[in-house]
């Protein structure tokens, strides 16, 4: 394999291992989520709990790819301000599920998902203009953080004894 090519498949490698990451670190906080979201008062249109692996799964793959293009097109230096913006969105995404199903702070969790909702924006439009590909990869996980948004907020109205 060529230096490059080695490069390339390194920091694809990397940038999808930092996605997967933030979702381990949210994932400690969600160990008993399944069961937490069951107690749970939910609205009609609320998925169901099987869904939000395979969703999150798909959505983290989509992420590392898009960082990986925007990297591979500018190189960190180049894309500074997208990359960070992207590094600073995956914090606050693992910040979500500690607020939400750790520590049941359901008002908390909604603002700090709306901030997510505004990073992932800024972070979509970043991208898109270094490389409009790797912004449209991340269109899914902000629609999806728009729907988590709705789901957050009725949650924590529907159930303010379990969600603070």
């Amino acid at each position: 394999m060529q230096d490059r090519t080695r490069k390339q498949a390194l920091g694809l490698l990397g940038w999808i291992a930092l996605s997967f990451a933030a979702a381990a670190i949210g994932g400690f906080a969600s160990v008993n989520a399944g069961d937490f979201y069951q107690q749970l008062e939910r609205p009609p249109w609320a998925p169901p709990a099987w869904l939000f692996g395979p969703v999150w799964s798909v959505l983290y793959l989509m992420m590392g790819v898009a960082a990986w293009l925007v990297w591979r097109a500018r190189g960190f230096d180049g894309a500074r301000t997208a990359l960070v913006l992207f590094l600073v969105q995956l914090a606050a995404n693992a910040l979500w599920t500690w607020l939400f199903f750790a520590w049941r702070e359901g008002g908390l969790a909604f603002a700090e998902i709306l901030v997510l909702w505004a990073l992932i924006l800024g972070t979509v439009l970043a991208f898109w203009r270094v490389r409009p590909l790797a912004g449209a990869l991340l269109l899914p996980y902000l629609a999806w953080v728009s729907f988590a948004s709705a789901l957050n907020f009725s949650l924590w109205q529907l159930n303010p004894g379990l969600l603070g």
